[in-house]
């Protein structure tokens, strides 16, 4: 018998194996023996190194009973293994983790669906745990693969595709949640997971049947379509600054691969969920990362259909929206000048098809709002440099006063982009919103000849004029009887600063005006905007210091007209715009021995010359029979000048400036060819004007010497030299005599800052001094007290 009791004992299964068999109970149905479960719990707690035995066991059990289907058991041995992995944390539990993901894997490779599901609820439950010791040999690759295959699922069944399509879902989050968080396994954000992940998840966002899911309802949560939006807003919410981009770029191919762009529902909705994402936990700075992402995209899209790249930027305006601040990144007139490429590529390619060209110019449109939705994110003094860098779009002036040659379409683009922006700034000092460099180039494109880019230039004046919502109040010229109460207007004391700025740019503003004025394709919208012009400038900048001048600019337009060879309705628009602005310079001023000059003068009209009222004038149903025959203005109808000066004097005016007429036109630092293309940065052209050269004079173009220009220039009769000579002195004689001190004075400011500005780009472009020497010059210099000055020289 002693012999006997030894073999048992020697065949006697280990006490884990005993333990493990217990737990199964002879009827599937009953569960778990929960007893022994516990003992088993208790036994792998306490004797940690039996755990990774514990898993074999079990995994072997769980392939037999697969083997022989029965399901039951199975589902036993799934529940112990999930009760095993929560309660045991010990150092070996990375050996029994291995048994249980094949176990899982055996679970998946099964065709029934209820094994897939079990499989995938127990790796969600291992996905929770975190562990103590890292693992540095799992890998997770099978696991990414049939997840990724159950979200596409395609069952017959609509309640079986559903909740297998839901399984694999939740089992990429877990795959997910279980890597991002350990750098030492695998990167989960390599582009070999990332094109399997992604584009599951969007699959089942853009799934037909799911799309119209109303996801607070909370029997929606079980959806495909729900889960996989909270999966990818994990997932994004999870990518570091790094990782970003291994998001994006699947979502971007799989948008162009299902050629989901046309229409852009999805991919709005794709990218506001990516953006609202990003900025969770801090992250606003990842924004202009997606926006950057999506710019790349557009380029790659250059020569696509319209409706595409026009898409591509709705996107990228919705994001833009969403990204406030952070969307424009460390790199500003980049963005800028894709956009500008991308506007300017469209318009020089224009489709003769009519559908297509209408969808090029949705995309230029979009390509304008989304630049200035951009520009709203930046400060004020940037919206100013990118106005600038868009007028720097426009070919440059030459000394004959003519644009190079532009596309009008494409400088029309421009405008408006450069509307656009203006809208968005707000001014508040008049030298900050009109620097030279702006300002000069901004006046020279209101003399186009097209009229409609005029009236957009003289938009863009009265955005950044109208300091007080005034602008919409003037467009209708007539002449009110009260106009700060019937217009109701806002008028404020006029800043000191503006009122400077205005005596050196003053002249700029005028001389633009009057030629603005005498062009002969003007229509009733031209000489609206320019009576819109006058009106903001005397209510944002007309002090008394300038109220001379601005009353001296209305004569000037009328005496203009008067000697002009303009058409009867140009005509009469001009008389009416002078007299329309008169009366608001008159009423806001207070001056009230003018305004009841200028009530007599609009009575006399009314009863002998209506046609020079703004009533008549910009009354679009005039006809030519409606305006006299005769082209005869007689003195009693005009503005009379002397009276002016008496009213002026009597209210305390200098009107002395009167007299003086704004002859010539305004030296600006553009004549000397200084301000270059912003876009062309590197092109930086230096030239000075000589001591003796003259404001009024055009710099004349540097002759190459040759052989034989010397022959012409000995050729060539030196009298006719000397009397252009002679007649050149005789005009700067003439004007420093007759001209206006501030108009003086705002030449020399405007050569004086053409001077300084190419100081200060020679000293920005010659090395600094070296250190070393000066020190030294300093170290050896003797002070002025200890010197030695001979006797001859001391007092």
């Amino acid at each position: 018998m002693p012999g006997c009791c030894g073999c048992w004992e020697v065949l006697r299964p280990p006490r884990y194996k005993r333990l493990v068999d217990s737990i199964f109970p002879a009827n599937p149905q009953d569960g778990l023996v929960k007893n022994n479960m516990d003992k088993l719990t208790f036994y792998a707690m306490t004797t940690s190194e039996k755990l990774d035995r514990i898993g074999m066991y079990l995994e072997q059990r769980l392939s037999r009973d697969i083997s022989r289907h029965r399901i039951g058991f199975v589902f036993v041995a799934m529940d112990a293994l999930d009760q095993l992995l929560v309660a045991c944390h010990a150092h070996s539990l990375n050996l029994f983790v291995e048994s249980f993901l094949k176990m899982v894997q055996k679970l998946l490779e099964c065709e029934e669906a209820e094994l897939q599901i079990l499989a995938t609820q127990s790796f969600i439950k291992f996905a929770n745990i975190e562990e103590d010791t890292p693992s540095y040999h799992r890998r997770y690759d099978f696991f990414v693969s049939k997840f990724s295959v159950m979200s596409h699922n395609a069952d017959r069944n609509e309640n079986v595709r559903v909740k297998i399509r839901g399984a694999g879902l939740l089992g990429l989050q877990g795959v997910v949640r279980k890597t991002v968080s350990d750098d030492l396994q695998v990167n989960i954000w390599d582009p070999v997971h990332m094109d399997k992940i992604v584009p599951s998840l969007l699959f089942n966002m853009h799934t037909p049947e799911f799309m119209s899911v109303n996801t607070e309802s909370p029997r929606d949560e079980e959806h495909p379509a729900y889960i996989a939006e909270m999966v990818f807003r994990d997932l994004v919410c999870r990518a570091s600054y790094g990782n970003v981009k291994s998001v994006l770029q699947p979502v971007l191919c799989h948008i162009d691969n299902h050629r989901l762009w046309v229409p852009n529902e999805f991919a709005v909705k794709c990218f506001k969920i990516i953006m609202y994402s990003v900025q969770i936990q801090r992250k606003q700075q990842y924004g202009y990362l997606v926006i950057q992402m999506l710019m790349s995209h557009l380029d790659t899209h250059t020569n696509s259909d319209p409706s595409i790249k026009a898409s591509i930027i709705e996107v990228l305006y919705e994001s833009v929206l969403i990204s406030a601040g952070g969307s424009i990144g460390p790199s500003v007139l980049d963005v800028f000048n894709t956009l500008l490429r991308h506007l300017k590529t469209s318009v020089d390619n224009k489709s003769p098809e009519g559908e297509k060209r209408n969808m090029e110019k949705k995309f230029e449109e979009a390509i304008i709002n989304t630049i200035g939705e951009f520009a709203n994110n930046l400060p004020d003094y940037q919206k100013i440099e990118i106005m600038m860098f868009i007028m720097g779009k426009f070919p440059q002036f030459s000394n004959s006063e003519e644009m190079g040659f532009m596309d009008n379409y494409l400088q029309t683009m421009l405008l408006k982009t450069l509307l656009k922006v203006a809208t968005k700034y707000k001014t508040v000092i008049m030298n900050n919103a009109f620097p030279p460099e702006f300002l000069h180039p901004l006046l020279r494109i209101s003399l186009l000849d097209d009229p409609g880019l005029r009236v957009v230039v003289q938009e863009i004046l009265h955005t950044l004029l109208d300091r007080h919502d005034n602008a919409s109040k003037l467009k209708t010229v007539s002449i009110p009887k009260d106009v700060v109460s019937e217009l109701d207007l806002t008028v404020d004391k006029v800043p000191r600063q503006d009122s400077l700025f205005m005596k050196k740019n003053g002249i700029q503003f005028y001389w633009h005006i009057l030629e603005n004025l005498q062009m002969e394709s003007n229509k009733a919208d031209n000489f609206e905007a320019i009576f819109c012009t006058m009106c903001l400038i005397t209510i944002e900048m007309g002090g008394d210091d300038i109220l001379v001048e601005l009353i001296r600019l209305a004569l000037d337009i009328q005496s203009m007209t008067i000697e002009s060879t303009l058409p009867k309705t140009h005509k009469c628009c001009n008389h009416a715009i002078v007299a329309a602005y008169l009366n608001v310079l008159a009423q806001i001023t207070n001056m009230s021995p003018l305004v009841q000059y200028l009530s007599d003068l609009f009575e006399l009209r009314r009863k002998e010359a209506c046609h020079l009222l703004p009533e008549f004038a910009f009354n679009r149903s005039n006809r030519d029979s409606s305006y006299p025959k005769e082209d005869k203005v007689e003195e009693k109808w005009l503005f009379d000048q002397t009276a002016l000066q008496d009213i002026l004097t009597e209210c305390g005016h200098d009107a002395s400036r009167l007299s003086a007429p704004l002859a010539q036109r305004p030296h600006s630092s553009m004549d000397s060819g200084m301000v270059n293309s912003m876009s062309d940065i590197g092109s930086i052209n230096i030239e000075l004007d000589s001591i003796e050269s003259s404001p009024l004079l055009a710099r004349k173009k540097v002759e190459e010497i040759t052989v034989e220009s010397l022959k012409k220039m000995l050729a060539e009769d030196q009298s006719v030299k000397r009397e252009e000579d002679a007649k050149k002195r005789q005009e700067i004689f003439e004007t420093f005599q007759n001209a206006p001190f501030e108009e003086i004075v705002a030449r020399a400011e405007a050569k004086s800052n053409c001077f300084h500005d190419k100081l200060y780009e020679i000293l920005e472009m010659s090395p600094p001094s070296s250190p070393d020497h000066t020190t030294k010059e300093s170290q050896n210099a003797v002070p002025v007290f200890e010197m030695q000055f001979p006797s001859l020289y001391v007092y």
